[in-house]
């Protein structure tokens, strides 16, 4: 004669308590209300989760947008106050070779020597380039000021030209080939745009190598 187990016994014993304890406790008036409260929180955990999900989602997409806008202004921009990066930091701040580091970003079309190298500021509002050097490759670094650079590109439809938007605690730095226009703007209200512009050959701006105020909309 087989015997029962008394384990699985008192395990459906307990579950069955479990279930009619449960049932008393709906028959209760203030059942419903601890139901819809449980209700509501287990909603709000829902919801939580799907906003959380959204976010990164757009976060990831934004990203893409960014590197894919960077990509058409054939520009880089790195962080200046955290590490890693290519630009050398320490605690006195941060220091780049604008040709080295040109190349380490994979950035094409830049010069690859500074036979000639201006160094500037652009006031809040202010704008420089705006023309297109037909004779030397030209790399920039830029930073100080939320700014706008412009580099013509074929490659994007209509409007021909890519353009981003660099950070006041950013440092980028852009390539523009020969034949290529470019220009940067300051759209600070308060600080000063600094940029750092090396060239391939000496360009002599009186003469027909450069072309002058390509953007109308930029004049």
């Amino acid at each position: 004669m087989m015997m029962g187990n008394p384990r699985r016994s008192s395990d459906s014993h307990f579950q069955s308590q479990t279930l009619n304890s449960f049932i008393h406790l709906l028959k209760k008036p203030h059942a419903f209300p601890l139901l819809l409260s449980v209700f509501l929180f287990l909603t709000w955990i829902s919801l939580r989760l799907q906003s959380s999900s959204s976010n990164l989602s757009q976060h990831r997409l934004a990203q893409n947008w960014r590197k894919e806008d960077d990509r058409l202004a054939n520009l880089v921009r790195f962080p200046a106050s955290s590490s890693p990066s290519l630009i050398l930091k320490d605690k006195r701040g941060w220091m780049v070779d604008p040709v080295q580091i040109a190349l380490d970003a994979g950035i094409s079309g830049g010069a690859t020597v500074c036979t000639s190298v201006h160094l500037g500021e652009i006031r809040p509002g202010g704008m420089r380039g705006n023309h297109r050097h037909h004779t030397c490759n030209e790399t920039f670094v830029i930073w100080g000021a939320k700014t706008k650079f412009r580099l013509e590109n074929s490659e994007v439809p209509d409007r021909a030209y890519g353009e981003v938007v660099i950070n006041a605690d950013e440092v980028a730095v852009a390539g523009s080939p020969s034949g290529t226009a470019h220009a940067l703007i300051n759209l600070d209200p308060v600080r000063i745009t600094y940029f750092l512009g090396c060239q391939d050959s000496i360009v002599s701006y009186n003469a027909t190598s450069t072309d002058f105020k390509v953007w109308k909309d930029l004049q």
